[in-house]
């Protein structure tokens, strides 16, 4: 039998590390291939060598990408925390988009991925509600406001005063004058909603003096009643403050307006008795808060007006008094997520009502605390009637450190891209999210909007991240704000 052998095959290519064997020259280290980064238009040709970076994933799980379906985590404070993410200069956010598409989504998902990682969420004023559910099953306290539902007296300084009596020196004065400058504003505040334009600098001027005044000779945690009281006694600090030339009729002519405002918020004018009697329910400071606001019609904006500016007052106030006694080592370090929802009903009850949300918001600045603000457009900010409160309050978005925006109509992406950088895609995408349902009915459910859960995340000049938020099963019951529409 003969035998037949195989001729040896020949390599016509070489291996990966060169040719091998005798002569070959096979190369036994490699050198890895050096890399760039640059913008698609940078090294535009290139192509399909370029690579793109993956979305965060540091912070709470918001949703998937709609690109490449990757998990996105985003919020404010593990965004803003240099030994987290450290992506953003500024723990806020910003969030825009038309009714109905899950911007309180959006905020709830977050409050409840905070509250995981130990930080406490606080709403200060729910007007619909939208987050009363999940506050309750975190376990966290709901204080109801309205009338006859509860009281928020806007002179009480809340936790100021019992943190001050355990502070000293410095931190206690500083406590002090913070909590008097946020009753300053906050009656200020009253009034300018009641009268539909902010008090004069003179009547300022004897707010603050007579509530110096009643500071001193009040025992207790006074009320609008004590501090109109105090007017008209006008005893010489307040009456140096009314600049009256030692003539008392010229001091009850120049008081007349202020004490006339003053007493129509004592049970008697539009905005009725919620502010005029003692605090119904203290706020805690080492739980989830919700200030329910609900009950308040719609139709009753002045007092919604009210009741939103009281509460950021009194929350800002209590966050205040914990963070002063933690940075003295006499309370636990707690972290805090301040939601302001709705702020454009605030906005527009009166002209000078950006400065004293401005003013609220910029008294509060210490570490450790995130804020949220949301409205439905840019146009709630650019519809006030003055071209310096438009300014301010164009503010509120620039100096958030990130923006997210829902659906939004094709006219608003103009304004909205002299705040925020959107590409022309970024703007397509989202006019397109506002479009509303077919119209095709259905029955035994709800014909949900294309655009519902759809967001763009925008920081900076950066390229937005957009994403779909899908809720689990365990979120369905206290996300659903429709409530009263079902059988």
């Amino acid at each position: 039998m003969a035998r037949t052998t195989q001729a040896p095959k020949t390599r016509t290519r070489p291996g990966p590390r060169g040719w091998a064997g005798r002569g070959g020259g096979a190369q036994l280290y490699l050198d890895p291939a050096p890399e760039w980064r640059g913008t698609s238009v940078q090294v535009c040709g290139l192509w399909p060598f370029g690579a793109g970076s993956g979305t965060p994933t540091i912070g709470v799980p918001l949703g998937r990408d709609l690109q490449t379906g990757a998990t996105v985590c985003c919020d404010p404070i593990s965004w803003f925390r240099t030994d987290r993410a450290g992506l953003i200069l500024n723990p806020s956010l910003f969030v825009l988009g038309q009714p109905g598409l899950g911007k309180s989504t959006v905020i709830r998902r977050m409050a409840l991925g905070l509250a995981g990682y130990g930080v406490h969420p606080m709403i200060f004023g729910d007007l619909k509600p939208d987050y009363v559910d999940l506050i309750r099953a975190m376990g966290g306290q709901v204080i109801t406001l309205g009338r006859g539902r509860g009281h928020l007296n806007v002179l009480d300084p809340g936790e100021s005063t019992a943190a001050a009596a355990r502070l000293t020196g410095d931190a206690r004065r500083a406590l002090l004058e913070d909590a008097h400058g946020r009753r300053l504003t906050m009656v200020s505040a009253l009034i300018t909603i009641l009268r539909r334009e902010p008090p004069t600098d003179r009547e300022e001027a004897v707010i603050a003096a007579a509530l110096r005044v009643l500071d001193a000779r009040h025992d207790g945690v006074p009320v609008l009643g004590d501090l109109v009281q105090v007017i008209k006694d006008a005893p010489e600090p307040v009456r140096t403050a009314a600049l009256d030339r030692g003539h008392m009729d010229r001091y009850q002519q120049i008081t007349e307006n202020l004490e006339s405002s003053l007493t129509s918020l004592l049970g008697q004018g539009k905005l009725g008795e919620t502010f005029a009697h003692p605090t119904t329910e203290p706020m805690h400071m080492d739980r989830p808060t919700c200030f329910d606001i609900s009950g308040i019609d719609d139709s009753d904006d002045q007092l919604q007006a009210a009741a939103l500016m009281a509460c950021w007052s009194y929350g800002f106030g209590a966050v205040a008094a914990a963070q002063a006694l933690a940075d003295a080592g006499l309370a636990p370090q707690r972290h805090y997520f301040l939601v302001l929802d709705e702020l454009w009903r605030a906005l527009r009850a009166g002209r000078g009502l950006v400065e004293r949300v401005d003013a609220l918001t910029r008294l509060n600045r210490q570490k450790g605390v995130g804020m949220a603000m949301v409205t439905h457009s840019l146009k709630d900010l650019l519809a006030l009637p003055t071209e310096e409160d438009r300014m301010k309050a164009t503010g509120f978005i620039e100096r958030a450190g990130m923006i997210i925006s829902g659906g939004l109509p094709k006219e608003e992406m103009p304004k909205l891209s002299q705040v925020v950088d959107l590409t022309s895609v970024e703007q397509r995408m989202v006019t397109s999210w506002s479009t509303p349902p077919g119209w095709t009915t259905q029955t035994g459910g709800e014909v949900a909007p294309p655009g519902r859960g759809n967001f763009l995340i925008k920081v900076g000049g950066r390229p937005g991240i957009p994403l779909h938020i899908d809720l689990t099963a365990a979120e369905l019951h206290v996300n659903d704000t429709n409530r009263r529409w079902h059988k």
